[in-house]
C-alpha cells in the first residue's frame, strides 16, 4: 500500500497572487519551523475571496489583473490614521499633483484637507488631474483604548449558570444585576465578566454554545427575566400567567432541588409563551416611543434579524434551506414575507428591545454599586453559518470556508470551529462597516468586551468546507484598520477591551495589541518562563497590561487543578493521549511546582500554622508526609480533598499570587469561591459531557444558588484575600 501524497505547495505566481490576496503560503507554528500550506487550500481561499486560480492560466490572468489594479489605482479602500497626527497619511500624499480631495466627515461637514479631522470614519473622494476618482473611508482613531481608572479585580461566570430561587431553570439578566449590586457594594468588584449572550440558532435542539450565535449583533432574549418585563404584569389571562410561573418553579427546581442539567430550550418554551401573551399586551404612550425610537435607530439592521426569526418559525433555523428567493435578504419575495409575517417581526424586534433594556439596567446596577468597569461581555469568534448575521450580510463572509486552528502540540488534527470568516476585501470596501455596527451594538450596555480569539483581528485559519482543518491557510486582515475601529469604537464608549491571547500568537500581535492599549489574558497555570528554565514565572515578571486569572471556563476549576480531579474527568472520557499513570504524575508536578512558589512566597499555609504539603525541604517529603510532588505514590492528590481546609487555603494563595502580579484586573472565577469542581465546558467533546449546561455547585456537587453564593463563607473568604491588598 503506498503512502499519501503530500500536499503540493503553491507555485511561484501562486504564492505571489496569494500574497497579494493576503492569504498565506506557510505558517511557522514555531519560531524552527516552517509548514507550507497545501496549494489546494490556497486556490478554495482565493476562489471565496473571488479569485480564480483554479489552472495556471488563470492564475497568470488573475496576477496580471491584480498588479495592473494595485498599480492603477488611487486610493486604497479604507485608510487610517491616528487622531492628532498632523502627518498626512501617506495613500493621500502619494496621489498625482493637483489632486482635489473632498472629504465628508462623520459628523456631515465638508472639509478640503484631511487635517485636523474629528476621530470618526470619514468619506474621502479623489479628483485626479486626468479625471480619474477614487474613493475611500478614512478612520482617525485615538492612539491608545481607555484604561480603567485604578487596578481592579472582579467576577468571572457564566450567566446560565448563576440561579437564584426567582429565575426560570437558568440565570437571567436580573440575576447578573443582582450579583453585581452585591458584589459592587459588598466585595468592592470592579467588574463581572460574563459568558457571550449573543442570539442563539432556534431550536430545538439549541446549539448550548455561546460561542456558535445566530447574530453577534443583537442579544439572546433567553436571558429576559420575565416578570422585569412591565407588560406581563398587565397579561389578562392570569390562569396562564399563573401555569407558566408553575412551569418555571419546575424548571428551576429540577435544576437546584433534583440535579438536572440547564433545559436552555424548556426555559425558553416557558418564556416564549410568556413573551407572546406580554406581546399582546398593548405599549403605554411612553414606552410605545421608546420602542419606536429603538426601531428608528436600529434601522434595517434589526428589521433584517427580526426578519430571519420570523421566516426560520416557518422555514427552519438555515436559511440555506429556504426557498430560493428568501436566502436573498433583499429580493422582492423577501420583502412580501416579511410584509405577511409582520407581527412576528414586529414580536422578535420586540423581544432584542426588551433584553437591550435589561442589558443595560444590569450594566446600570454595576455602575450604581460603584463598580468603576461593570459588565464585561464577550464577543464570539464568529457566528453560526445557517444563522441571521451570515444571511443579512451574506456579502460579507466568505462561503465555503469555514474559521479555525491549524494542528498544534495539543491538537494534532486541527481545529474547524463551523464559523465562516469575515472577507477582508469586503471589510476594506466598506471602511469595516459590519465590524463597527457590531462594536457600537455591544459597546451600548458593555464597560468593557472581551474578545475571543483576539488573534482573528490580525489573521484566521481559513477551512474548506468538506475538508479536515489540517488542510487549512492563514488568510490576513488589516489589522492596522481593524484596531483603529476598535479603538475608536471603545473609546466612544469609554469602555475597556480584553483580548483573549492564550495559545500559539503570531510574533508582534501581542505587541501591537498594547500598544493600543487592549488588554492580554493571563492564566496563572500557563505563566512559565518558557525562554528559560520553564518554570512557573514568578508574579512580578508578569505583564501589567492583562485580565489575570486562575483559570477560565474552558479549564479545569482551581479546586479540580489541584486534586488532579481534572486528569481523572479526561480518562473517563476516553481523552487522554498518554497512560493515565504519566498525566497523572504530570499533572501533580506541575500543581506541586506552582505551590512550592507560593510557599517560597509565603503567600500559602498550612490552616492553623505551617506549611502546605509541599516539598521545602530539599529531601523528597513534605511536612505531612506526602512526596514532594504532593501525592501519595499512587499518583492521587493526598494534599487537597473534597473542599478541605487546605484546599480553600491553596485556592486563596493562588489568589494572593495573582494580586502579586501587576496585573491591572483580576478575575475571580465564581464557581472557584465555593468550590466547584466541573468545567463549565471541557474542550474535546460534545454528548460525552455536559457543556454549557451546569449550574454552579459546592464542592460536593450540589447546585449553590445565587443567595447562597451571596452568603457563603468561602466565598467571602476568599474575596477578602482582597482587602487584604487594599
Amino acid at each position: 500500500m503506498t503512502a499519501p501524497r503530500p500536499a503540493e505547495p503553491p507555485s511561484g505566481e501562486l504564492s505571489r497572487l496569494a500574497a497579494l490576496h493576503g492569504v498565506a503560503t506557510s505558517y511557522r507554528p514555531s519560531p524552527d519551523r516552517t509548514v507550507t500550506a497545501p496549494a489546494a487550500a490556497v486556490v478554495r481561499a482565493l476562489a471565496a475571496l473571488g479569485v480564480d486560480a483554479a489552472t495556471p492560466g488563470a492564475v497568470r490572468a488573475a496576477l496580471t489583473a491584480r498588479e495592473r489594479h494595485l498599480a492603477e489605482r488611487l486610493l486604497p479602500p479604507t485608510v487610517t490614521v491616528t487622531a492628532g497626527d498632523t502627518r498626512v497619511p501617506a495613500p493621500l500624499t502619494a496621489l498625482p499633483e493637483g489632486t482635489r480631495l473632498d472629504i465628508r466627515t462623520e459628523q456631515g461637514e465638508t472639509r478640503p484637507s484631511a487635517e485636523h479631522l474629528p476621530p470618526g470614519v470619514h468619506r474621502v473622494t479623489a479628483t485626479a488631474p486626468d479625471g480619474r476618482t477614487a474613493h475611500t473611508h478614512l478612520i482617525v482613531a485615538p492612539p491608545r483604548l481607555p484604561a480603567p481608572p485604578a487596578r481592579t479585580h472582579g467576577l468571572l461566570v457564566q450567566l446560565y449558570s448563576l440561579l437564584s430561587r426567582r429565575s426560570w431553570g437558568m440565570g437571567d439578566l436580573a440575576d447578573l444585576g443582582a450579583l453585581a449590586g452585591w458584589a459592587g457594594r459588598t466585595l468592592g468588584a470592579g467588574f463581572i465578566q460574563v459568558n457571550p449572550l449573543h442570539a442563539a440558532v432556534p431550536g430545538p435542539p439549541t446549539d448550548p454554545s455561546p460561542y456558535r450565535p445566530s447574530s453577534r449583533r443583537f442579544p439572546d432574549p433567553v436571558h429576559l427575566r420575565v416578570e422585569d418585563v412591565p407588560e406581563f404584569a398587565h397579561v389578562e389571562d392570569r390562569d396562564r400567567v399563573r401555569d407558566l410561573l408553575e412551569r418555571a418553579g419546575r424548571l428551576r427546581g429540577a435544576v437546584l432541588d433534583e440535579g438536572a442539567l440547564i433545559d436552555r430550550d424548556a426555559v425558553w418554551e416557558a418564556k416564549r409563551e410568556a413573551l407572546e401573551l406580554a406581546h399582546r399586551v398593548p405599549l403605554g404612550p411612553g414606552r410605545g416611543a421608546a420602542y419606536r425610537d429603538f426601531l428608528t435607530a436600529q434601522g434595517r439592521a434589526l428589521e433584517d434579524h427580526a426578519t430571519w426569526y420570523a421566516l426560520a418559525e416557518v422555514h427552519g433555523p438555515d436559511w440555506h434551506r429556504w426557498p430560493a428567493a428568501l436566502r436573498d435578504p433583499r429580493s422582492p419575495e423577501t420583502a412580501r414575507a416579511r410584509r405577511e409575517l409582520a407581527d412576528r417581526v414586529d414580536f422578535h424586534s420586540r423581544l432584542v428591545w426588551l433584553t437591550d433594556a435589561q442589558l443595560t439596567d444590569a450594566q446600570r446596577a454595576a455602575r450604581d454599586a460603584g463598580m468603576p468597569v461593570g459588565i464585561v461581555h464577550d464577543l464570539a469568534v464568529g457566528v453560526h453559518p445557517g444563522g441571521a448575521d451570515a444571511w443579512a450580510q451574506q456579502e460579507y463572509f466568505a462561503a465555503g470556508m469555514s474559521a479555525g486552528a491549524p494542528p498544534d502540540a495539543f491538537n494534532a488534527r486541527g481545529q474547524d470551529w463551523g464559523l465562516p470568516p469575515w472577507r477582508p476585501d469586503r471589510l476594506a470596501d466598506s471602511g469595516y462597516a459590519p465590524f463597527r455596527a457590531l462594536l457600537r451594538a455591544l459597546f451600548r450596555y458593555a464597560g468593557a468586551l472581551r474578545i475571543d480569539h483576539v488573534m482573528g483581528l490580525f489573521r484566521l485559519w481559513w477551512v474548506p468546507e468538506g475538508h479536515p482543518p489540517t488542510e487549512g491557510t492563514y488568510v490576513h486582515y488589516d489589522a492596522e484598520a481593524m484596531l483603529a475601529v476598535l479603538v475608536l469604537e471603545a473609546s466612544r464608549a469609554g469602555a475597556v477591551v480584553i483580548g483573549e491571547d492564550l495559545g500559539t500568537v503570531e510574533p508582534g500581535v501581542r505587541e501591537a495589541l498594547r500598544e493600543r492599549g487592549v488588554y492580554g489574558t493571563s492564566v496563572l497555570w500557563f505563566e512559565r518562563d518558557w525562554e528559560g528554565d520553564r518554570r512557573p514565572l514568578p508574579p512580578d515578571r508578569w505583564r501589567a497590561d492583562c485580565l489575570a486569572t486562575a483559570t477560565t471556563h474552558d479549564l479545569p476549576p482551581t479546586a479540580a487543578r489541584l486534586s488532579g480531579e481534572h486528569v481523572d474527568l479526561r480518562d473517563r472520557l476516553g481523552l487522554l493521549t498518554r497512560p493515565l499513570a504519566e498525566e497523572r504524575a504530570e499533572a501533580a508536578a506541575d500543581t506541586a511546582e506552582w505551590l512550592d512558589l507560593l510557599t517560597r512566597l509565603g503567600l500559602l499555609e498550612r490552616p492553623g500554622g505551617g506549611t502546605s504539603g509541599v516539598d521545602t525541604s530539599g529531601d523528597g517529603t513534605s511536612g505531612d508526609g506526602t512526596s514532594g510532588d504532593g501525592t501519595s505514590g499512587d499518583g492521587t492528590s493526598a494534599t487537597f480533598g473534597d473542599g478541605t481546609a487546605e484546599e480553600e487555603a491553596a485556592i486563596r494563595a493562588v489568589h494572593r499570587c495573582l494580586l502579586r502580579t501587576p496585573a491591572r484586573m483580576i478575575g475571580v472565577w465564581l464557581p472557584d469561591g465555593v468550590g466547584d469542581r466541573r468545567p463549565q465546558n471541557l474542550p474535546g467533546t460534545w454528548d460525552q459531557y455536559p457543556n454549557w449546561r451546569l449550574p454552579i455547585a459546592d464542592a460536593r456537587g450540589r447546585p449553590v444558588t445565587l443567595e447562597e453564593l451571596t452568603a457563603s463563607p468561602r466565598l467571602r473568604a476568599l474575596m477578602d484575600v482582597f482587602r487584604e491588598d487594599a
